[in-house]
């Protein structure tokens, strides 16, 4: 299926104009990791409609497929064609029971792409993550890449792979635990991490790949 990551002649294009559109606008990318497909990316803090532009640019700039799910009504006449064309995926918030099932057997079916979730699940400020992200990736046997919009900074930080273990109470808050600290683009709608629980020291993220650039 053709996308914006895929399309002859158009793609070269625009990369070249992400680049250039990126280091105009100050933002970078930080981490010497070229992502290796399937991955579920997890992008926060999520604060901005913003976030997923930025997405798209860097997926260009990194030479990688990216797919993303977005709620059904961004995908209404006459913008679903575009929207898909940009690797949105559309989802029905009203049928949830099934989303993460139909996520993983899409996962499942197509080896190639990394898939993007905002685990805040909205721009504005919220005060949990879903978790339908942790649920998506062990249940399709892929790792996440944790990666960090600083908005502080101006950049967008692969932070390392994590591989779950089936145990999201012990996992998600040590996924959490990467993205203490930062501000996204709109810094009041960042999530508040709740208070950093104690990790005795021989037993800290023994699943979790070794911090990039190390």
């Amino acid at each position: 299926m053709r996308s914006i990551f895929n399309t002859p002649v158009v793609t070269p294009v625009l990369r070249f104009l992400a680049k250039c559109g990126l280091s105009a606008a100050g933002w970078r990318l930080e981490g010497d990791l070229r992502p290796q497909p399937p991955l579920v990316l997890i992008g926060a803090p999520h604060t901005s409609n913003w976030d997923c532009l930025l997405l798209v640019a860097l997926a260009l700039q990194l030479h990688v497929k990216v797919c993303w799910l977005g709620k059904n009504t961004l995908f209404r006449f006459p913008f679903g064609p575009l929207m898909r064309w940009l690797g949105g995926i559309p989802i029905n918030r009203s049928e949830r029971s099934n989303q993460v099932e139909r996520t993983v057997q899409f996962m499942r079916e197509n080896r190639d792409l990394l898939l993007c979730v905002t685990p805040e699940g909205t721009r504005a400020k919220v005060d949990r993550w879903k978790t339908g992200f942790y649920h998506i990736a062990h249940q399709a046997d892929v790792p996440l890449l944790l990666a960090v919009i600083d908005g502080d900074a101006r950049c967008v930080i692969l932070k390392g792979i994590y591989h779950t273990t089936g145990n999201p109470e012990r996992d998600i808050p040590e996924v959490q635990e990467v993205y203490r600290g930062y501000n996204g683009i709109v810094p009041e709608n960042t999530f508040e991490l709740p208070p950093k629980r104690p990790v005795a020291t021989d037993d800290a993220f023994p699943h979790t790949s070794s911090p990039i650039g190390e």
